[in-house]
């Protein structure tokens, strides 16, 4: 079972590369290195002066149930022009242009998705100029490098603020990234259009229908799947939203299916419960709203984990060998 990946990026001066990922919650570690160039183990100054084609970059391992490899490089889009193949800002030479290289063919097709789809925003009015390549080489950077945003803050905030770097991305890409994040919300939002009651009742068999739509709950043990825990994905019945994974899938004693989270907190949204005189949070998906069951802080095994019990009757299983079949390949690393 996968529970990190590698991302490697280079977007210009590596100080500010590291600035926008080390601090975040979802990554694991972040470190500057030199890559793309055969020559082993090059120094700062043969990189900035030429000596060596290697460019500054940096590796990003991150948890991937947390966070995807498409909204890393969402982050990476909204801190560069990647419109320039000559610098980054101030910073001038073939050292500072801007790449993804990718580690696996899943992360090929997601980062050539992801520039298509920035040029097909029309955001810049000159091409798309960063390159795709498969990770070949990789050194790290000297010691007074790595979290030098952190080691020297001030002068750090100075060489950012006068690279012209902070006033582009201010100008380019704050809201603009936000709006991005939001497109991609927008486009979901179409994809998963909600269908009348009709083609629902049309859809669905009874039970399903009264679960997703009428808050039933199944009885337990129902289900023919209640100890299947092989390889694959749980999807919304109605919509085929992503939401679970047989990888945190376990046995709560509960009598229905358990897991300890989502796929991703993007499919899913909670709703306070007070049915029953008891106060609940309800699980539902996010975009065609079914209803899924609850989730609980009940179960101490490990104290980040929650319980998402879920109807049976709310989810369709695709097995891992269909993941690209029906569209789903984004979730193939989960089973590496």
């Amino acid at each position: 079972m996968k529970t990190t990946e590698i991302s490697t990026l280079a977007w210009g001066c590596f100080w500010c590369l590291e600035s926008a990922f080390a601090q975040l919650p979802w990554v694991i570690r972040a470190e500057v290195w030199y890559a793309g160039w055969t020559e082993v183990n090059p120094t700062y100054e043969q990189v900035i002066y030429w000596s060596t084609w290697h460019r500054e970059a940096m590796q990003v391992v991150f948890d991937p149930g947390l966070i995807s490899y498409d909204e890393i490089l969402v982050q990476f889009w909204s801190q560069i022009d990647p419109t320039d193949d000559g610098w980054q800002f101030s910073d001038r030479g073939f050292n500072y242009t801007t790449v993804i290289w990718f580690h696996t063919s899943l992360q090929e097709k997601i980062a050539r998705e992801s520039k298509k789809r920035l040029e097909d925003s029309n955001k810049f009015q000159k091409p798309i100029v960063t390159l795709i390549l498969p990770f070949t080489t990789f050194y790290p950077a000297e010691e007074y490098h790595q979290k030098y945003y952190s080691k020297s803050a001030f002068r750090y905030s100075l060489y950012k603020k006068w690279s012209w770097r902070t006033d582009f991305i201010n100008k380019n890409w704050n809201e603009e990234a936000k709006e991005y994040l939001r497109w991609k919300d927008a486009y979901l939002a179409k994809k998963y259009v909600r269908p009348s009651k009709e083609e629902l009742m049309a859809k669905l068999d009874t039970l399903s229908y009264e679960v997703t739509q009428n808050k039933w709950t199944e009885i337990a043990f129902t289900s023919s799947y209640e100890k299947d825990w092989n390889s694959w994905i749980y999807v919304d019945i109605v919509s085929g939203e992503p939401l679970f994974s047989s990888r945190d899938q376990y046995d709560a004693w509960c009598w229905w299916p358990s897991f300890t989270r989502p796929i991703s907190p993007h499919f899913i949204k909670s709703v306070e419960d007070t049915s029953h005189s008891m106060k609940r949070t309800e699980i539902r998906s996010k975009y065609w709203d079914s209803h899924l069951w609850h989730v609980f802080n009940d179960w101490p095994k490990e104290e980040w984990w929650q319980r998402f019990c879920i109807n049976w009757a709310a989810l369709r299983f695709v097995p891992k060998e269909k993941l690209e079949e029906e569209w789903y390949w984004e979730y193939l690393y989960l089973f590496e």
